[in-house]
């Protein structure tokens, strides 16, 4: 008989002992989580500490992707947006920089120097398709600065001397003087006032210039000028 309750007593309990086990080994899982998630926000913590905000990102992704519920990835949210935005803007500034060519070049009395960039969108100067227009920025040693866009087809309409509109980001247009060199060399179009439009380029995003073209009518061309580094032509700044 007694044997037959202790029995009974084993069958009871086990059930018991069975649940306890199982919650005792979710525990165990769940701080061995909250555990990895922690190590992972230590990685991501000292990753934006020192600023390495690709590196950062990447451990605070991977928290999230592998720890979305733990308090390590609540904790770390606003700044991984802001490492992602940092990552983001570092990413637009090289785009913006490598939309800008210099170029170094010997001539008689020294150095020619020169910063040059393509419009955003091409420019249909003449009902012979779009091309891109060049703004183009020059020290020259026996010239001086100039400032002048470059066609690839079609003309200006400027020879006797014109107004272009220049528009710098939000703005409002300012009018600017502008002459096109009777020659046959290049299809170039001076803007008179270099040092103003140079002053002017070095603090935008964007700058719109509007100019006439011997085919009728204005024509736009818009760049995209934010990456400009003003060192590359000492003496301007």
């Amino acid at each position: 008989m007694k044997k037959t309750l202790l029995l009974l007593c084993l069958l009871v309990a086990m059930p018991a002992c069975k649940r306890e086990d199982s919650q005792a080994a979710a525990a165990a899982q769940a701080a061995a989580r909250e555990q990895a998630a922690e190590v992972a926000a230590r990685q991501f913590e000292d990753a934006y500490a020192q600023q390495n905000w690709q590196l950062a990102r990447g451990y605070g992704d991977m928290l999230l992707m592998e720890h979305p519920e733990s308090a390590a990835a609540g904790r770390i949210k606003e700044r991984l947006d802001d490492a992602r935005a940092k990552v983001e803007a570092a990413a637009e500034q090289r785009r913006l920089a490598a939309l800008w060519a210099y170029a170094s070049e010997p001539v008689k009395k020294g150095m020619q120097l020169s910063a040059s960039i393509f419009s955003q969108q091409p420019v249909d100067a003449d009902g012979g398709g779009a091309k891109p227009v060049q703004l183009v920025f020059r020290n020259h040693p026996d010239w001086g600065r100039s400032s002048y866009l470059v066609l690839e087809s079609g003309d200006f309409d400027c020879y006797g001397g014109c107004r272009v509109q220049v528009k710098v980001d939000d703005a409002a247009a300012k009018p600017m003087a502008a002459s096109r060199p009777d020659t046959d060399e290049a299809i170039a179009m001076f803007i008179e006032d270099e040092k103003a439009l140079w002053r002017l380029v070095k603090g935008a995003k964007r700058v719109a210039i509007e100019f006439p073209v011997k085919a009728g009518g204005k024509r736009t061309a818009v760049f995209e000028v934010g990456g400009l580094d003003p060192a590359k032509l000492p003496g301007w700044n």
